[in-house]
């Protein structure tokens, strides 16, 4: 017997309590470790980048303790408080912040951006530095600058906490510097999107997406008709939700992005019916959040309509957001995968 949920009746709340002890690796990223790494052999960059963040993480929580004498004559840190992955979607940044995460000591914390910045808004900007200034790590996750506000608040979080000697590390598709472009007037921000570069060293990651390596073309959707018989196969005696893609697509307008974790809590599967395209600029970002989580939390997904690769319209693949959605195309079809020919997403 399979359990059936929806998505769509799901109404999550969240307490602050919550925001804050949700900072730390999803079950995917639970156990990962340098070690456990594998660099492409073909991109050195990779294993130059593992040799940089085990270096680093050496220093996390190196200069406390000491007494104020060694505080008022120990030689000043020049170095800088943050190391910045950029790299394409799929070469492995998160596997490596995670374990830059575990091998650190605490208390730490990681998130994705849209987490922190869910934060304060839950919390204040003043009480978030308040909280996180106690922390000898900060790792932030899919770093992007989607507008103005998260620039400018960003930008102060991130010298705040440098200036409270936290160290911080993030990941990202797209250069420091480069933060916003195509998004909004990133040129009349250039100011605070400096300060934020100037927290970071930069370790550039090559490869092509690890998922895709050797591994077959995403499997066609089904059909509506073969969703049933698929669905007990997969996942019986488990928990699925079960849900019109277009219903499913409007129930995520009144449910905020920072509730997506707990939207899916106890879902083992997910079935949608009828995919189709999203249109929306809106509704296509916040369905990037939730296929993150999906992807965190390795749900499978089985699913009829149109192909993960024409979720998103022609011209979105190609704007300012392209790499928000290359990035969820390419983690969908690999749920989808799973969920469908057995493959490890």
């Amino acid at each position: 017997m399979v359990q059936i949920e929806q998505l769509a009746a799901r109404t999550p709340s969240v307490s602050v309590d919550e925001l804050l002890k949700g900072f730390f690796p999803s079950s995917r990223f639970g156990k990962v470790s340098f070690a456990s790494y594998r660099p492409d052999p073909k991109q050195p960059s990779q294993a130059h980048a593992v040799r940089a963040l085990e270096g680093f993480a050496a220093g996390v929580g190196a200069g406390d303790g000491g007494g104020l004498f060694k505080k008022l004559f120990a030689k000043k840190d020049t170095s800088r408080a943050g190391i910045y992955l950029d790299g394409g979607f799929g070469v492995g940044k998160t596997h490596l912040l995670a374990s830059l995460w575990h091998a650190a000591p605490g208390p730490k914390a990681f998130g994705t951006f849209v987490e922190y910045t869910n934060l304060v808004g839950a919390l204040s900007f003043r009480k978030t530095v308040d909280a996180l200034s106690g922390y000898k790590l900060v790792c932030i996750d899919e770093f992007e600058l989607d507008d103005p506000g998260d620039t400018v608040l960003m930008s102060r979080l991130m010298r705040e906490l440098a200036d409270a000697g936290v160290k911080l590390a993030a990941t990202s598709n797209t250069l420091p510097g480069s933060l916003g472009d195509g998004r909004f007037a990133a040129v009349d921000f250039q100011r605070e999107i400096q300060v934020l570069a100037d927290q970071f060293d930069v370790i550039r990651i090559d490869g092509e997406d690890f998922r895709h390596r050797g591994l077959p073309a995403a499997p066609s959707p089904l059909k509506n008709s073969e969703l049933p018989a698929h669905m007990k196969a997969e996942f019986d005696g488990k928990t699925v939700a079960q849900d019109e893609f277009s219903t499913l697509i409007a129930h995520l307008a009144g449910v905020h992005p920072s509730r997506y974790r707990q939207l899916i809590d106890g879902i083992d599967g997910v079935v949608w019916r009828n995919v189709g395209t999203i249109t929306e600029q809106a509704v296509a970002l916040r369905f990037v959040v939730l296929a993150d989580r999906l992807y965190d939390k390795d749900v499978p997904i089985l699913a009829s309509g149109v192909p993960f690769d024409k979720l998103f319209t022609e011209e979105m693949m190609t704007g300012g957001y392209m790499k928000k959605y290359f990035r969820a195309v390419s983690r969908l079809t690999a749920l989808a995968r799973e969920g469908q020919n057995h493959e490890p997403s």
